[in-house]
């Protein structure tokens, strides 16, 4: 086997200039796939810590039918006390649980004493809030929220309505909405913080103290839309829902259906489909790759076969068995996929240590964000093995033709 490797490097030295473009074009694929998906891998990572941080959480709870109407806010689809009282016992004993904050969630109108628009609410409890979500208080552009998230009597209210409506910080606003019965009430409040969407600059989504939101809709009992949940990380969320999902299956409605629904934060994020596409893409870029390679080397093994056909022809004359010559040339594509496999990632790890010594900066509305790929060792692994088989694949069949010559054809050829 090292005499096979050893005669194959020599022939690949033969030609020096060859061997090196093929080289240098399966490195130029290989840097492609591994910086592509760090920093795919980066921005993906980002965008969901982004969202999950600061307003979904890692999971939610719902009565069931919730989130089917959500975009209308149904108020008769709460969680009444005892349905909070059977998840929080299971949610108490929950293993790799950080936190989880109960939200009442309803739609309203905002008023200045001007202009009037219809605005999100949620009513959080701070404490559990901050916990669950921490990053909410990273999207405060304006105000303060040191003491408590949200204070009492305080809102945070989203910056495309401030702006819409030239409201500042420690303006008075009225909030007006209809409760499940069908009356309309209002309080006012004093804008605490404003904060901005998301992933960019919409969003109408303000935030109150639980509370203040009970107050609004004249609840006797105290109630919630959600409850968002955190896991000490993401890895725990299939097993994190399917534990929620047979402990609260025993609970179920009049026509023997699950009270509740568990949904986890790609399931409530249509980012979760741009994540899919990035990984589809990392899939195209992968084809792609396998494709340079497959024609580049066995370009190269053709044109290299056709060249030593005679050469071929006189190993065969003096007795070389056929598997030692299919060896021998299967040896020499190995050789270049390891060649550009090495170096291609030698080049990429090199790249990602620089990006994430001066990072990617771009605008995504009015966040600043960096991309600091990073790429784990069985990323590479898996890059390097596919490049070394997709090698040998495509000098399988040039190395067959070569192996099954016959030496007086091949000795007789010009």
């Amino acid at each position: 086997m090292i005499n096979v490797l050893r005669l194959s490097t020599r022939n690949l030295l033969r030609y020096k200039r060859r061997t090196l473009l093929t080289g240098l074009l399966i490195t130029v694929g290989v840097v492609a796939v591994l910086l592509f998906g760090g920093l795919a891998g980066s921005f993906r990572t980002m965008m969901t810590e982004s969202i999950t941080d600061s307003m979904l959480g890692h999971l939610q709870i719902h009565q069931r039918g919730y989130v089917s109407s959500i975009e209308n806010l149904p108020l008769t689809m709460n969680l009444d006390a005892d349905q909070m009282e059977r998840v929080t016992a299971v949610l108490d004993e929950m293993p790799g649980l950080i936190a989880y904050s109960p939200r009442v969630k309803l739609g309203g109108n905002l008023s200045n004493f001007k202009d009037t628009t219809n605005i999100r609410l949620n009513g959080v409890h701070p404490e559990r809030e901050d916990e669950t979500c921490p990053g909410l208080r990273d999207r405060i552009r304006e105000g303060t929220a040191d003491e408590e998230l949200v204070k009492r009597d305080h809102l945070l209210l989203p910056q495309l309505l401030a702006r819409g409506m030239d409201i500042g910080v420690g303006d008075t606003v009225v909030l007006v909405a209809g409760n499940r019965d069908g009356s309309v009430n209002g309080i006012t409040v004093t804008v605490q913080a404003i904060i901005e969407g998301v992933t960019g600059p919409g969003g109408r989504d303000g935030y109150l103290h639980i509370d203040d939101a009970r107050a609004l809709l004249r609840m006797e009992e105290p109630e919630v839309s959600e409850i968002a949940i955190r896991l000490e990380n993401r890895a725990l969320i299939p097993r994190a829902s399917a534990l929620l999902e047979r402990e609260l299956d025993a609970y179920r409605d009049a026509r023997d259906r699950p009270l509740y629904e568990i949904h986890t934060w790609d399931q409530l994020s249509p980012f979760a489909n741009i994540a899919r596409m990035i990984d589809i893409l990392m899939l195209a870029i992968n084809v792609v790759l396998v494709c340079i390679v497959l024609i580049s080397v066995m370009n190269v093994m053709i044109m290299a076969i056709y060249e030593r056909v005679r050469e071929i022809g006189t190993l065969s004359a003096l007795g070389t068995p056929s598997h030692r010559i299919l060896g021998l040339f299967l040896g020499e594509g190995a050789l270049l996929g390891l060649l550009g496999a090495m170096l291609g990632a030698l080049i990429s790890v090199a790249a990602i240590l620089v990006l994430n010594v001066y990072p990617l900066n771009f605008a995504f509305g009015r966040q600043v964000l960096e991309l600091r790929p990073e790429i784990e060792p069985g990323a590479i692994g898996v890059v390097f093995v596919l490049v070394i088989l997709v090698s040998v694949a495509a000098t399988l069949q040039p190395a067959w033709k070569a192996a099954r010559m016959n030496p007086v054809d091949a000795l007789r050829h010009v």
